[in-house]
């Protein structure tokens, strides 16, 4: 398919006077068609539901979560990816990102790389792939050559492939087990894929991996359960977090959070179970992490 052909190359109608808006009118075109953008997802959510089972199933089983990308999709890969193992205590290695030019890219835009193909398949052959991992390639006009080379490679290993672009038809999601197609219409800035696409496709990866690991246990009602309290604010957090669970003090949930070394799930079970800390890790253990089950576990 012709690049000139794709919608997230056409020229918005609505923006056609951009350079002679002044600077109110020219952020409410932004924000006019920034509006869009939800209702583009929320005709994709079955296809994300999928995609997000697929995930759950496989990490559940020791799998990985592999974004691919070049450029702004790169880099949308690594904010949610590196995000995980604060939020959630993953392995590093669950969720990663693999980037066209590598991490330098993250910083230095290097344009060329994105065009090949073969390093796409060179980069990530090094994982090793098979059937328990999930790959996703990231990309707005769906034909970048980049994540087109690794998905194919991921695919031919085994593992469980998707598109994530903002074209119908997509050349990458022809090839992948789903095509996560959210069509978010013409860029104000034209060809800019940085704006709708890549803030869509953002949200749309919030969503993958937020779900999931809700659905691996690491949440216990609207709470981060297993954030990894390895700095002030997030040792706050993690007492209050303890606190609106087990309904205690501030030093009540200092004192517990101390005894568990700074993990918040063993001492919420203690608390809310009633039990000392060997007991609630075994409970942990024998609910595989789930907190809302080890708690009625403890409490036997």
């Amino acid at each position: 398919m012709e690049l000139s052909s794709l919608i997230t190359e056409q020229r918005n109608p609505h923006s056609m006077n951009l350079d002679q808006q002044n600077t109110y009118d020219i952020l409410k075109t932004i924000h006019q068609e920034d509006a869009k953008i939800h209702q583009a997802i929320e005709n994709v959510l079955p296809i994300i539901d999928q995609v997000v089972e697929a995930v759950y199933q496989r990490l559940l089983r020791g799998g990985r979560l592999i974004y691919v990308g070049a450029g702004t999709s790169g880099r949308l890969g690594y904010l949610d990816s590196s995000e995980c193992q604060p939020t959630f205590m993953t392995p590093p290695e669950m969720v990663q990102t693999i980037m066209a030019g590598g991490v330098d890219a993250f910083f230095q835009a290097s344009e060329g790389s994105e065009d090949q193909g073969s390093q796409g398949k060179e980069d990530i052959a090094v994982k090793d792939l098979g059937p328990l991992d999930v790959v996703i390639g990231i990309t707005a006009s769906g034909r970048t050559p980049y994540p087109i080379g690794a998905v194919k490679h991921a695919k031919e290993q085994g593992a469980f492939t998707v598109a994530l672009t903002c074209n119908e038809g997509s050349e990458i999601g022809q090839i992948t087990d789903r095509a996560i197609d959210v069509v978010v219409g013409p860029e104000v800035l034209t060809g800019s894929t940085r704006m709708k696409a890549a803030t869509a496709h953002k949200m749309i990866l919030n969503m993958i991996s937020t779900t999931t690991m809700v659905k691996l246990g690491k949440v216990y009602e609207n709470l981060m359960v297993d954030v990894q309290a390895n700095n002030v604010k997030l040792r706050d957090r993690a007492k209050r977090i303890i606190m609106d669970i087990a309904e205690v003090t501030y030093e009540v949930a200092e004192e517990t959070l101390a005894t568990t070394n700074n993990h918040v799930k063993p001492a919420i079970v203690m608390l809310k179970g009633e039990v000392d800390y060997e007991t609630a890790n075994r409970a942990l253990d024998e609910s595989d992490g789930y907190v809302r089950e080890a708690i009625q576990l403890a409490k036997q």
